[in-house]
C-alpha cells in the first residue's frame, strides 16, 4: 500500500469512526457478518487458541472470539485512530492483557508477524488493490482457520464502489475494490488451504472460511 493510501487510511479510519464502531458495538454487537464469521470459526472450535486479526479496528472481532475461548489476539491495524477504543473495549471485556495491538501493513510486514491458529479479515481485502498478495499472506500466517469477508461481486455494487472511487480521488481518501471471489479463493487454496464455507452474508457482504487439513 502506498505511503499516500496509508495517509488516507488514517484520516479516514481515525478516532471519530472507531468510537462510532465502538458505540454500535455495545449497542448492537457486531454486524450481520462478522457475527457469522464468529459463530462459524466458533463451531470449529477456538479453546486455546491464537489468534491474528488483520485490520481489527477497534477490536470487537477479538473480544467477541476470546469469549468464544480463543486464548490470546493480536491485532494488525494500519490507522493508529482505533488504539483508544479498543483498549477501552478490551478493558471492559476483561481483556486487555490478551489483545496486543501492532500496526502497519500486514502484507508489508509479514515477515514480523507470527503465524496463528485462526487469522482473520473482516472487511479488510476490499481496501487492497492486491487481493492474491494479501491474502496469501494471511493464509500463509494460519495454522488451522482463515476466516474472511469482501464485498459480493455484483454489477450494482461494482458500480457503486466506482462512483465512490471518484469521489474519494478528488478528496483524497482511500479506493475500495471488489474483487473476483474466485482469486480470492485461488490466494487461499494455494497454501493448502481447503474452502469450508462460501456464502452471502447479506446484501453486500460475502463470507468464507478455510481450514488447513
Amino acid at each position: 500500500m502506498s505511503a499516500c493510501c496509508a495517509r488516507g487510511y488514517e484520516r479516514f479510519f481515525g478516532a471519530k469512526a472507531a468510537r462510532r464502531d465502538a458505540r454500535r458495538y455495545r449497542r448492537k454487537g457486531l454486524d450481520g457478518a462478522a457475527q457469522r464469521l464468529v459463530d462459524e470459526l466458533d463451531r470449529r472450535g477456538l479453546d486455546g487458541t491464537t489468534v491474528l486479526e488483520i485490520g481489527g479496528g477497534v477490536g470487537a472481532v477479538d473480544v467477541e472470539l476470546l469469549k468464544r475461548g480463543a486464548e490470546r489476539a493480536t491485532v494488525v491495524e494500519l490507522s493508529h485512530g482505533y488504539d483508544e477504543e479498543a483498549l477501552t473495549l478490551a478493558r471492559e471485556a476483561g481483556a486487555e492483557a490478551r489483545i496486543e495491538r501492532r500496526h502497519g501493513d500486514f502484507a508489508e510486514d509479514e515477515a514480523a508477524i507470527e503465524p496463528a491458529d485462526v487469522v482473520v479479515m473482516h472487511r479488510v481485502v476490499c481496501c487492497y488493490p492486491e487481493p492474491e498478495r494479501l491474502v496469501g499472506a494471511a493464509a500463509t500466517h494460519t495454522r488451522r482457520l482463515l476466516a474472511l469477508s469482501f464485498p459480493r461481486d455484483t454489477w450494482w455494487l461494482r458500480l457503486g464502489f466506482r462512483l465512490v472511487n471518484v469521489w474519494f480521488r478528488l478528496t483524497g481518501g482511500i479506493e475500495g475494490f471488489v474483487h473476483p471471489p474466485a482469486v480470492i479463493v485461488q490466494a487461499a487454496e494455494a497454501t493448502g488451504l481447503t474452502p469450508v464455507l462460501h456464502v452471502p452474508a447479506g446484501q453486500i457482504w460475502h463470507v468464507a472460511v478455510f481450514e488447513r487439513v
